[in-house]
């Protein structure tokens, strides 16, 4: 891995708590900025490592997945790396393979359709079945040297699921939804099984150096907020309070949950990440106390720079200045997004939020 000597920011305790202050609604002298996939296939780094490895294999190798996930820290100026993985990385310790279809994403090999099935899921024991992610993320913390905060991830057991059910991505979410009405017990069961797979592994990358830990549940938004409250949010509950008692803050993100913000906020967290299908301050009032992170188009960058500065900030206004906001996209960057929007994103996200004395 290449050593990386400088990360554009300055090496002090403000810049490394301040995405951790924002986390805890504390004041920030601004207000902090990173980006869900900020490492990918927009920067020609990460193109050029793709030409020589698979996905996976990426994933699988500490100091590739170290390095993947400072790329972005050093090209960006960021408030905050993530850690480069997959959501799936727990899924063949559970004895359920998988891997990356080109042009279709993942696929997998044996997904679940009986409650036989769920059954046979084995228990994870990241330490040993994920060591690899632990590893990553302490070579992660050494070369960032106290720089910058690191946020580890993994996916909610909803999102889990669904990609457990469908064998892969899912336009309507037919398999999984069918399986959750039909199956009720073997369903609970799956989640279950799946909430202490992720609990566990969240706690081991705190374990490991993570300052800060995501919860990703890209899919719960196909729901209805009934569905989510009965089906969903006792097992995100249960993960994210397992996660308080280690001290390291949460945020907990799903695509699509503008309509059931106060359920989903209910679940837990200490901070709630929001798509772009709402308005910032609108979503705030309905999560309450809670941090907010968010909530820019993902299509915005693609934009003319006078119309992506507007539109960034619309969002800081709407964010009021008041602690507790983390800006970021409402969900991932886009592949061909240009590099230098990126760049001025966070050069707008530091004008335009600097508190003055």
């Amino acid at each position: 891995m290449k050593k990386m000597n400088t990360f554009g920011v300055k090496s002090n305790s403000t810049t490394q708590l301040r995405l951790l202050s924002a986390c805890r609604k504390m004041p920030v002298d601004f207000t902090p900025v990173w980006f869900m996939r900020q490492a990918g296939r927009y920067l020609p780094e990460y193109r050029r490592l793709r030409e020589k490895y698979d996905l996976l294999a990426l994933c699988k190798t500490p100091e590739l997945s170290a390095e993947v996930t400072l790329q972005p820290v050093k090209i960006l100026g960021v408030d905050a790396a993530i850690l480069f993985a997959d959501l799936l990385l727990p899924f063949e310790p559970m004895g359920i393979p998988f891997h990356f279809a080109k042009g279709e994403g993942p696929v997998i090999e044996n997904p679940i359709r009986t409650p036989k099935d769920v059954e046979k899921l084995k228990p994870v024991f990241p330490e040993v079945d994920l060591s690899y992610v632990l590893s990553a993320v302490k070579l992660i913390k050494k070369e960032l040297e106290n720089r910058l905060p690191l946020i580890g991830f993994a996916g909610a057991p909803f999102t889990l699921a669904s990609y457990l059910i469908e064998g892969g991505h899912s336009q309507n979410f037919l398999l999984v939804k069918r399986f959750m009405r039909e199956e009720k017990e073997a369903w609970h069961l799956l989640m279950e099984k799946l909430s202490i797979v992720v609990a566990n592994f969240l706690k081991a990358q705190i374990q490991a150096g993570a300052d800060a830990v995501q919860l990703f549940d890209s899919w719960a938004g196909i729901l209805s907020p009934e569905d989510y409250q009965d089906f969903v949010l006792p097992y995100s509950r249960k993960i994210l309070s397992e996660v308080s008692q280690t001290g390291a803050p949460s945020i907990h993100f799903a695509t699509g949950n503008a309509g059931m913000l106060e359920i989903f906020s209910q679940a837990g967290g200490d901070v709630i990440g929001i798509d772009w299908r709402i308005a910032l301050d609108d979503a705030w009032k309905k999560i309450g106390e809670k941090a907010i992170q968010g909530n820019l188009d993902p299509a915005l960058p693609f934009a003319e720079p006078s119309e992506l500065e507007m539109a960034v900030r619309k969002i800081l206004k709407k964010a009021g200045g008041k602690p507790g906001h983390i800006f970021n996209l409402g969900h991932g960057v886009l592949p061909g997004t240009p590099v230098d929007n990126v760049k001025r994103v966070v050069e707008w996200v530091r004008l335009y939020s600097q508190k003055k004395e």
